[in-house]
């Protein structure tokens, strides 16, 4: 039935959690940010709630990339009184710079391309920035099972903007019928593909419960699940 298979990188394939946490914690002990935070879990949950909605909003896009890039890193350093957008320009760059050497995979990613490389093309559709994307895929030695990457800058559309979708399509000479996109964000992977026709398969990684999700082609929890689907 399918012919082509789309996937998301971040949190279906690479840890982005994992990653990002142990980057940003070789950040905190260099840049001494325990002056000002009871303790690393504190500045991380701060973050990380805040990342999330700036990438919803630049999704939507809400917000540029430069804001996004800058808010994210200035937004806890304000919570503990600290307005040093310097600062927070300083722990961008070298997030960005650590980030992609990061080489955490989702349980069973590696183990899933193997398996689907010999009978598909494989595609990445990603928000992530190109400069971050690449680099990702190559420290973590899975770039050589995609046909084609496919990043929102590239591409000139953001998940779930049906366009990403086809311009995807567009590259593998494929048509949205005879191809499945595999992701973890309802809204972003499920809902874009949804809006460019193609089936989807989410993958729950926190066995959410909504009825919304209930209106993806296929549910998943573990990556293992998609070789009863493909």
């Amino acid at each position: 039935m399918y012919k082509y298979v789309f996937i998301d990188l971040d949190d279906t394939l690479w840890d982005f959690h994992a990653n990002a946490k142990s980057s940003l914690h070789e950040i905190y002990e260099k840049r001494n940010l325990g002056h000002y935070f009871d303790n690393f879990e504190q500045y991380f949950q701060i973050y990380a709630k805040r990342n999330l909605e700036l990438w919803e909003q630049y999704g939507k896009g809400a917000i540029t990339k430069e804001a996004l890039s800058l808010e994210r890193f200035l937004y806890p350093l304000k919570q503990v009184g600290i307005e040093d957008a310097e600062l927070a320009i300083k722990i961008g760059h070298e997030y960005l710079d650590l980030l992609p050497t990061r080489t955490a995979l989702v349980s069973y990613a590696k183990e899933l391309l193997d398996y689907l490389y010999p009978n598909y093309p494989l595609t990445i559709v990603s928000n992530g920035f190109i400069e971050v994307q690449y680099r990702k895929l190559k420290s973590c030695q899975i770039e050589q099972y995609f046909s084609h990457v496919v990043l929102s800058e590239a591409a000139g559309a953001l998940k779930p903007d049906k366009r990403i979708f086809e311009y995807g399509l567009e590259l593998n000479k494929a048509i949205a019928a005879e191809t499945i996109m595999i992701g973890d964000s309802f809204e972003s992977d499920i809902r874009g593909a949804q809006n460019a026709g193609i089936d989807q398969i989410f993958f729950s990684l926190n066995n959410e419960v909504s009825e919304n999700f209930n209106s993806a082609t296929y549910q998943i929890n573990r990556l293992e699940e998609v070789l009863e689907i493909l």
